[in-house]
């Protein structure tokens, strides 16, 4: 043993043990309380980078759902002499609303105010820039953003209801009053500051006020509605539905159920409002409800049919994204999975046997999919919603399923406000823009086709079909 204590062998190990001294000595060092915050700032400011990087690709993601998406999605769908005639009203919506919500419609959506109405804070983006929001982790100018590509996608989808016999300078005045008398308030009421959705909470048990993701009272029941009293209000397109309205083009129509189901992500996951794990459940949860939806609705198709179609199959995956929306952030993949099983077959019946028994002439199914699946989706919320995936649902225990009745009530109180507010001011809109412009196509105008009549051109040469 002595030799081990010689200066042979000690010096190597004396060598080796001062930098390792050193090391620990520098690593128990307390840093200072300016390193310390300067270490939390870069921390947060990768945070903001990653997260407004994701936002600002959610933002893409929806405006694709409107263009080219929904413009395939329905193109697809009309006979080709109106073609033209769909993509316009879609892109006008996007020009449109655009400016309306910079002008004053984030205001009124977003800024302090009442229960029904945001102030006048945000005029002409008025304070909106870089800076980060409190209790958020993207920009300001981000999340605007991000809230505009809703409120364009919101009127375009009403177009499908009267598509093929809607005046154009109708439709612009129409738009025009119903982002700024009905989209803009209700949004303010669902996820402004103070809202009158956001901000009750009725029946017993741990409940919360009305829960909307993503938009299934904003977006869906909204415009799926004030579809079905266009649709009622303006009848039937002439010779439906003695004579036979086929879609000109499937294959367009799958390109476009396609781009919508990828923008979906963008639309459900987004908002989350962060790159985070709510933002992973919520999409997982749309595309299962997607997937199920989509072989749901064939699987009905097939029974009743004895064959099932490709139409079907698109329709159910719009049916299946539509309903999970309310419920994307507050539910497993596997409650949205149960949600687009229902939404599937749900959807399918309004838009075969409800439709045809009460002889609406809802052109693409606006309300069979969009105000029936919104509907589904936000009540189905209250039953399905979790804390285990988002603890801002109610304070009950953490488990699958947390729902309960006083939260199903507070979702079908959201739901029959949406529906009075989209019927009342849909109606009223029709009527006093009918009354000064004129709101349906004569006969002739529909004969020819609204690319012609309206627009004075057509994507198709020879007879139009």
């Amino acid at each position: 043993m002595r030799r081990f204590f010689s200066p042979k062998f000690l010096t190597p190990l004396l060598l080796l043990a001062a930098p390792v001294a050193a090391f620990a000595q520098e690593a128990v060092q307390t840093i200072s309380v300016e390193q310390f915050n300067e270490l939390n700032a870069k921390i947060a400011e990768a945070q903001v980078a990653g997260d407004n990087a994701w936002m600002l690709v959610c933002c893409a993601l929806v405006l694709m759902m409107t263009a080219p998406g929904l413009m395939m999605f329905y193109g697809g769908l009309v006979r080709s002499k109106n073609v033209l005639s769909i993509c316009m009203q879609c892109v006008m919506m996007m020009g449109m609303v655009s400016i309306l919500w910079a002008v004053y419609g984030y205001s009124i959506a977003f800024g302090e105010g009442n229960a029904f109405f945001g102030g006048t804070q945000y005029l002409f983006l008025k304070g909106v820039g870089m800076e980060v929001l409190d209790g958020l982790t993207i920009p300001h100018a981000t999340f605007m953003m991000f809230q505009l590509m809703f409120a364009i996608i919101t009127p375009a989808l009403i177009v499908g209801a009267f598509a093929e016999r809607f005046r154009f300078r109708a439709l612009v005045a129409f738009m025009f009053l119903w982002v700024t008398f009905i989209y803009f308030p209700l949004a303010h009421m669902v996820w402004g500051p103070g809202g009158f959705l956001n901000a009750f909470a009725v029946g017993t048990g741990p409940n919360v006020p009305a829960l909307d993701f993503a938009g299934g009272t904003v977006v869906h029941i909204s415009s799926g509605i004030s579809a079905l009293v266009c649709a009622i209000y303006l009848g039937k397109r002439a010779g439906w539905p003695s004579q036979q309205f086929i879609p000109h083009s499937l294959v367009l129509t799958t390109i476009g159920t396609g781009l919508l189901w990828v923008g979906w992500f963008g639309f459900n996951a987004g908002s989350a409002l962060a790159s985070n794990g709510l933002a992973s459940t919520t999409f997982a949860a749309t595309h299962f409800s997607a997937a199920a939806a989509a072989l749901s609705w064939c699987a009905v198709e097939w029974l009743t049919r004895g064959k099932p179609s490709l139409l079907g199959a698109l329709s159910g995956a719009v049916a299946g994204l539509v309903a999970v929306t309310p419920a994307s952030g507050f539910v497993t993949p596997m409650g949205g999975l149960l949600i687009g099983l229902i939404a599937g077959v749900v959807c399918w019946f309004f838009v075969t046997k409800v439709k045809e028994k009460l002889g609406y002439d809802d052109s693409l199914d606006v309300f069979g999919v969009h105000g029936i699946g919104g509907t589904l989706g936000a009540i189905l919320t209250g039953i399905f919603a979790t804390k285990a995936i988002n603890p801002a649902f109610g304070e009950g225990p953490v488990g699958a399923i947390d729902g309960n009745w006083g939260q199903v009530l507070n979702q079908i109180i959201a739901v029959g406000v949406t529906y009075a507010i989209a019927i009342a001011g849909t109606f009223i809109i029709l009527l006093v823009v009918d009354k000064t412009l004129g709101v349906r196509a004569s006969v002739d105008q529909q004969e020819v086709g609204m690319d012609i009549a309206d627009h004075g051109e057509s994507g198709y040469h020879g007879i139009a079909a």
